[in-house]
């Protein structure tokens, strides 16, 4: 009688329940691969988190700065000569008195007649004087910053600061967040100017 032998196939009838090598390899794989999105995700947050901080910081270092020159010029008093129709000086008289300026405004027939009083020479004039009670002029839009540190040390030979024209940008100037670079000038008490400083940004008022 021929027996028939039935060789064994080397694998266990429940072999689609055990994981391979190969499927325990991919199965690591993936967690790895898991864990290392959970890492990039947190350090994305972080580096998130630290922008958002960043930028906190500059905008509170703003508003600290802003506070800080509220009262730079609240021992200062002047009387401000403009046109009665002048839209921008009574925007820079508003920014002054912002700063702590006390001020009064006359509107006389012939501002040119002031102009000459306090020395202002031609090349510099502008739509507005302010002539502190001191004495020292202030020609047209110049900064409430440069207004106190000119009067914290007034130059020996100087009698006042002057912005000619009209710049755009420069305080009761602003329109639209447009900037035009513009310099402040020194008047001397000889009829000479110099540049006192140069102003090429909105920030750089403040």
């Amino acid at each position: 009688m021929t027996m028939l032998t039935v060789k064994p196939t080397g694998r266990p009838r429940n072999h689609l329940l055990m994981p391979t090598r190969e499927a325990a390899v991919l199965v690591a794989v993936l967690l790895l691969s898991a864990c290392a999105q959970s890492d990039n995700t947190d350090d994305l947050s972080v580096n998130t988190n630290a922008k958002d901080a960043n930028v906190d910081a500059v905008l509170e270092s703003t508003a600290q700065t802003q506070a800080s020159q509220t009262g730079i010029l609240k021992n200062v008093s002047a009387t401000v000569y403009k046109d009665a129709n002048c839209g921008c000086c009574k925007e820079w008289i508003g920014h002054a008195q912002t700063h702590g300026l006390s001020s009064t405004v006359q509107h006389p027939a012939d501002l040119s007649l002031i102009k000459d009083r306090h020395s202002v020479p031609d090349e510099l004039r502008s739509c507005h004087t302010a002539v502190t009670t001191d004495g020292y002029v202030f020609e047209g839009h110049v900064p409430a910053k440069y207004v106190a540190e000119f009067l914290q040390n007034p130059p020996e030979q100087a009698i006042g600061l002057a912005v000619p024209g009209m710049p755009v940008g420069s305080p009761g100037m602003e329109y639209q967040d447009q900037f035009m670079p513009y310099q402040i000038m020194q008047i001397n008490k000889d009829g000479t100017n110099q540049v006192y400083a140069e102003v090429g940004s909105m920030a750089q008022q403040l």
